[in-house]
Order: structure tokens, then C-alpha cells, then sequence
């Protein structure tokens, strides 16, 4: 969605209360972070104001780090327009800085264990928001992976049972792809082997332990060069333990599991 689209949602035949008490009186108004977090979402924030015709300026720059108290956003002009765009624009705030915030703590922790780790996003998004929460993903240094279904080739377990072999799957998919990568998905150390000796460039091992990803790992690289990636059932709590043997880490966690940033807006001075 458009951003004039989020701004059409939640106005729908205007802003009722703010036409009833509120004229052509300007003000200007500042958005502060009411915690400390990673800033994500300010583009889109003074996108949303400069829709409806207001001025915005800021400090800072999205993926920074902001702490508690920081005034993020000053903006200015009608103050019925202000009103109207403040709730969009501060649900992009908390949202993408939720997910950047966490992102960014992942990413750190796994490169203290291995530098060239990835933490990578899914497709379990929300409808309509994507862009922005692979956006988000991005500016907490995570890898926003694929798009879409377009953006490469990933054989999963539900195309194996209409196509049976691993193999036969990652070489089908080879003669399509033209360049791009063939990911595919498996679930034991067999299937691990078969899609390595069949060309796969990156071989994701789905809802394994640990300690068996990091043998069946061992093994794929005796054979190739594939990219590892570690996916199922990975979290917070336990995404360290995979981060010793991986290229790849992901998880639908960072954008179906987020806690939002909190952030307020406050109209700071009636302008006459």
C-alpha cells in the first residue's frame, strides 16, 4: 500500500471530532521517543506529514539508535492536518522501530559468535505492510531475504510431494533459474545430501536441532559450496545455539512476534 492509502484508511469521511473544535489555527508539534530503541519508520513519518501539506524537520536518521526522550520529529502547520496524520504516522514509528530494534539486537549477538552470520527475515508479513517491515528488518542490519515470490527459487516441502525428489526438484528448478539462486528446503541429513550433489545453492535446514544442523552442515560443505541456512523454530532464546555453524539465519519471528516502540506526538505551541 501507498502511503496516501494508510492516511485514506484511517481518515475515511474526514476527521469528525478535529472539524468540530479546530479551525484554521497552525501549531507546531514534536514526536519524542518514550523509550530507547532503533529508529525506523522516520522517512515514512515525514512522507505521511508532507502528504498534507505540513513542514517536518529531524536530527536524526532511521536506523540510528534514539533514546528515551528524544524529540524525533518536529513538524509544522494547520493543526487540524497534524492531527489527522498523527496516528498513521506514529504507527510506522512503533511498528518499524519494534522490528528494527530487534533485529538489531539479534544481529548483534549472533556476529559476537560468527562475524559473517546473516539474520535473515521470512514472508510472514503483514498484509499491505511488507515493504516496510522488510524495510525495517534492513535498518536493524538484517538480511530482508525474499521479497516476494518472484525474488528466487525456494523448493519447500509442499513442492516435494507433488515432485517427489529432492533432486529432481533442484535440478528442474537449475534449468529456470538463469542466474538465480535455487534454495531448497529439507529435513534430514539425506535430503541434505541430495540437494548438494544436485546443485542447490542454498540449502535450508528446516526444524533441526543444533547440534544435528551443525553435522549435516558439516557434511553438505564436504561435498559443495552451498550457503547453510537454519530455519524452523528458531527464536530469541535459541538463535545463538545456530548461529556457530550457519551462513544464514532465519526466523518469521522479527515481523510476526514484534513489540512495538513506543513514541507520542504532543502539539508543543499554538502559532498565531
Amino acid at each position: 500500500m501507498a502511503l496516501k492509502d494508510f492516511l485514506k484508511e484511517d481518515l475515511g469521511k474526514g476527521d469528525i471530532t478535529t472539524k468540530a473544535l479546530i479551525g484554521k489555527e497552525r501549531a507546531i508539534a514534536v514526536i519524542f521517543a518514550k523509550q530507547d530503541c532503533v529508529l525506523a519508520g522516520l522517512e515514512e513519518a515525514s512522507r505521511i506529514f508532507g502528504l498534507l501539506g505540513l513542514k517536518s524537520s529531524t536530527a536524526f536518521v532511521d536506523g540510528q539508535r534514539v533514546h528515551e526522550g528524544d524529540q524525533v520529529l518536529r513538524v509544522e502547520g494547520p493543526a487540524k492536518s497534524i492531527l489527522v496524520g498523527e496516528r498513521v504516522a506514529l504507527n510506522f514509528l512503533m511498528r518499524m522501530s519494534g522490528i528494527a530494534t530487534q533485529t538489531r539486537d539479534l544481529v548483534e549477538r549472533c556476529k559476537k559468535i560468527n562475524p559473517d552470520v546473516e539474520v535473515a527475515a521470512t514472508r510472514k508479513t503483514t498484509p499491505g505492510f511488507r515493504y516496510y517491515e522488510k524495510k525495517a528488518v534492513t535498518l536493524g542490519g538484517g538480511n530482508p531475504h525474499r521479497f516476494r515470490l518472484d525474488s528466487e527459487y525456494l523448493i519447500k516441502d509442499n513442492h516435494l510431494v507433488i515432485v517427489e525428489s529432492v533432486g529432481k526438484a533442484v535440478r528442474k528448478a537449475k534449468e529456470k533459474a538463469k542466474g538465480r539462486k535455487v534454495e531448497v528446503e529439507v529435513k534430514t541429513e539425506e535430503e541434505a545430501i541430495e540437494a548438494a550433489n544436485s546443485g542447490a545453492d542454498i540449502i535450508m535446514l528446516d526444524n533441526m536441532s543444533p547440534e544435528t544442523g551443525a553435522e549435516v552442515a558439516k557434511r553438505v560443505r564436504e561435498i559443495c559450496k552451498a550457503k547453510i541456512e537454519a530455519s524452523g523454530g528458531i527464536t530469541p532464546s535459541n538463535i545463538e545455539e545456530y548461529a556457530t555453524y550457519a551462513d544464514m539465519i532465519s526466523l518469521g519471528w522479527l515481523t510476526h512476534s514484534l513489540r512495538s516502540m513506543d513514541f507520542s506526538l504532543k502539539i508543543i505551541e499554538k502559532v498565531t
